[in-house]
Parts: structure tokens; C-alpha cells; sequence
């Protein structure tokens, strides 16, 4: 046998149980730092704190909705029905400092020294909005978009009311307090975006970033700008 062989054997059986519990840790650092576990565990924050913080007597939380519109399908992460207006809620998990104004395309993601953009989460979600909109025959005055920060993030430029960090959505939506819906339409709506949503599932998240790719492919994605 030769020395590599022993070797090999000795730290087996001296460190064999211990990688055990070393690797599914290092596999759960590894995926914790990916965009996709930061997004749904952004979305699971801002799912958690609505059903803590709102009142499920007056508001219905609907989350993680696929929904098929003229160029494919559009994915809504958090929709919030009341008699007082239906949220359209977009979240984003983001650190640094945070630049951007309503009307512009891109907005400025700055960490230490370097610079990214992102899509104006404000125009995402209008996209968002307008597909639910069609969907429920709504007026303007019905329904809202919300865009909410989690994340150690900051703010540099001023920012629209329906944008915010943490748990500023929640007091943005009950900001509203003004019934523009009753009961029954507010049943309905519930009842029409569980019948219209796509079935849950990997195969319907996987159609959908398919879907997002080919967008990205004709534009500019998320790169950095800048030093």
C-alpha cells in the first residue's frame, strides 16, 4: 500500500464523521449566498411580516403568483387584497447604497466602490400591476404598486412613497383607508387570482425565468458600470 493510500485511510477514519456534518454546512453557505436564496428569503420576510402585522381579518396575503400574459407569463411576488385597494408588492433583497428615481429606466446599486444597475423595480412591477389590472377589470384608484427593500440597503436619492425599506410598506398599505371595494369584490378577486394564476411548482418557475432570460438577452442585465 502505498503512502498516499495510508494517508487517505488515517484522515477517513480520524475526520470521516466530521465531514459528515462539515459538507451539508458548506452546501448550505454556498446556496445561501446565491441571488436565488436571497430573493426567497427576501420574499419570505416580507410574506412573514403581513401576515404578522396585517390584520388577515381585513387584508389577504396571496403570494408567489404566475400569471400568463401577452408575452409569456409575468410572476408577481406578493399580492395584498383589501377593501381599501389590491397591492401589487415587488420585493427586492439588496444591499449598499441604493439610487434611482421614478421615471428612470435603471437605477444604481453602489457597493464600496463598485457600481451595478438594475431595472427601475418601479417598471417591473407596472408590468406586474397591468397584468392583475386586466385580469380584474380594476381601476387605477383600485389597485397600487408597492416596491419594498429588504436587505442591508440605503437610500441615497429621495424616493416615491410606495417605495421603501423593511416594514415601510406595511404603514404605506395602510395608508390607504379609503373602502374602494366591498366584501363580495373582495372575495372575487381572491377567488379569480387563485383560478387564474399558473399551477405552483418547478416546472412553472422554470417557463417563467426562461421567459425572463430571453427579455435580458435583448437588453442590458445587471453588470457593473463603473469603478
Amino acid at each position: 500500500m502505498d503512502l498516499t493510500q495510508i494517508v487517505k485511510e488515517q484522515l477517513l477514519a480520524h475526520y470521516g464523521g466530521l465531514l459528515i456534518y462539515l459538507l451539508p454546512l458548506l452546501l448550505a453557505v454556498i446556496i445561501a449566498r446565491t441571488a436565488w436564496f436571497k430573493g426567497q428569503f427576501g420574499e419570505y420576510l416580507v410574506s412573514l411580516s403581513a401576515r404578522l402585522f396585517l390584520d388577515r381579518h381585513q387584508y389577504h396575503l396571496i403570494n408567489n403568483v404566475t400569471l400568463p400574459c401577452d408575452s409569456g407569463t409575468t410572476q408577481i411576488d406578493h399580492i395584498i387584497v383589501s377593501r381599501f385597494g389590491v397591492f401589487v408588492v415587488e420585493t427586492k433583497n439588496m444591499k449598499g447604497w441604493i439610487f434611482g428615481a421614478a421615471q428612470q429606466k435603471q437605477w444604481t446599486q453602489k457597493i464600496y466602490r463598485r457600481s451595478y444597475r438594475f431595472q427601475n423595480p418601479l417598471h417591473q412591477n407596472y408590468k406586474h400591476l397591468k397584468t392583475l389590472q386586466q385580469l380584474l377589470d380594476l381601476s387605477d384608484k383600485q389597485i397600487h404598486s408597492v416596491v419594498v427593500f429588504v436587505g442591508d440597503s440605503t437610500f441615497k436619492t429621495a424616493m416615491p412613497a410606495n417605495v421603501t425599506q423593511g416594514g415601510g410598506y406595511l404603514r404605506h398599505i395602510k395608508s390607504f383607508r379609503e373602502p374602494v371595494l366591498n366584501t363580495v369584490e373582495v372575495a372575487d378577486i381572491i377567488q379569480q387570482v387563485e383560478s387564474g394564476r399558473l399551477v405552483r411548482g418547478f416546472g412553472t418557475n422554470r417557463d417563467h425565468i426562461r421567459h425572463v432570460k430571453e427579455i435580458v438577452a435583448q437588453r442590458d442585465g445587471q453588470e457593473p458600470c463603473g469603478d
